[in-house]
């Protein structure tokens, strides 16, 4: 999966810092390739696909005996289990509601170890993506949650999705920075001039 290149993001990071010279908020980004690598989703599913495959053979009578049913268990196994892995196959095999619960717990890590809890006046803001999910979610600190509900986020977040699927992750994230900016600039203020948070685009391979 092909993220963002160097130009790209710096593009991200130049609209970070012309949105921070108008607010207190501290704006970081994440993106990730993918939230998980769901190494047991390909064995669970090729496992459960090998235990059916000798049944439903063996409704045919006469067609096969023990030891060849025994191989073609075994033969099912390790050939889904290989073509599970393929990563567009995985993800299909995956319920939305695991990917997104992944991706989730993910960005409210990213949230934490980006240090977006610890800023001054709490203004802190997790703009985070993960590709193969296809989900984008913005997390705020009590400085920018005290002021703007979380409403005020949706409709960014519904539009950079749509451009994820689309394959325009770069345009979805400076559409999303500049309209994130301008409730900012109006609810979080800049007072003074500061950044205490890395501006740069963190990717996530």
């Amino acid at each position: 999966m092909a993220l963002l290149n160097e130009n790209e993001q710096r593009e991200v990071a130049e609209a970070i810092k012309r949105v921070e010279q108008k607010t207190d908020a501290e704006l970081v980004t994440v993106l990730a390739a993918q939230a998980d690598n769901y190494a047991y989703i390909p064995l669970l599913w090729a496992g459960i696909l090998a235990l059916v495959v000798p049944g439903a053979i063996n409704y045919f009578p006469g067609w096969w005996d023990a030891s060849s049913l025994l191989l073609v268990q075994w033969a099912s196994f390790i050939v889904l289990a290989l073509v599970f892995r393929l990563p567009a196959v995985t993800t299909r095999l995956i319920p939305r509601s695991v990917r997104h619960w992944r991706a989730s717990n993910l960005a409210r890590r990213q949230f934490l170890e980006q240090n977006l809890h610890h800023t001054a006046a709490g203004t802190g803001m997790l703009i985070f993506v993960s590709e193969a999910e296809r989900y984008v979610e913005i997390l705020v600190d009590h400085g920018i949650s005290s002021r703007l509900s979380n409403e005020t986020w949706t409709d960014i977040v519904v539009a950079f999705t749509q451009r994820v699927r689309q394959g325009q992750t770069l345009q979805g994230f400076l559409d999303c920075i500049e309209s994130c900016g301008e409730h900012l600039k109006q609810q979080v203020p800049a007072t003074h001039e500061r950044d205490e948070l890395p501006n740069r685009l963190i990717i996530l391979r």
